[in-house]
């Protein structure tokens, strides 16, 4: 199923919102929206309402968990992938604990990562909710 959604990528390094756009280009025709920073992250969410959020772990300003968490007080439905570089169980249940549904290890290979990002958006998106909208 194509994603044709607005997806909101945060990430501090423009070689990583770079690939990541890339790959996500690949759902479909999302609409991609990038910030360089957490803090730019929050204001985009609650100015742009994407449907779904990349946001990385360690970012300047406001870090990736602290964002996550205001994200999901403006909006508890919020549907956030954590992007890391180092994997921790304490940053992983942290982020669960604070709403994000998945994490992506930006060190893992290209088709994996588009093979997660189509699993989850099939679980959050799929057809029984297509089904209930029509």
């Amino acid at each position: 199923m194509p994603f044709d959604g607005k997806i909101l990528l945060a990430d501090d390094e423009a070689h990583i919102r770079k690939f990541m756009g890339l790959v996500l280009s690949q759902l479909g025709s999302p609409t991609i929206i990038e910030a360089v920073n957490g803090a730019q992250a929050v204001e985009l969410y609650q100015s742009e309402r994407p449907d779904l959020v990349l946001l990385d772990v360690n970012m300047p300003e406001v870090d990736g968990l602290q964002a996550l968490e205001q994200i999901h007080a403006f909006d508890p439905d919020c549907a956030v992938i954590m992007l890391t570089s180092l994997t921790t169980r304490n940053i992983i249940e942290r982020a669960a604990e604070l709403g994000a549904v998945n994490y992506i290890r930006k060190d893992t290979p290209k088709e994996e990562i588009l093979a997660t990002l189509r699993q989850i958006i099939d679980t959050l998106f799929g057809p029984e909710d297509e089904a209930n909208n029509t």
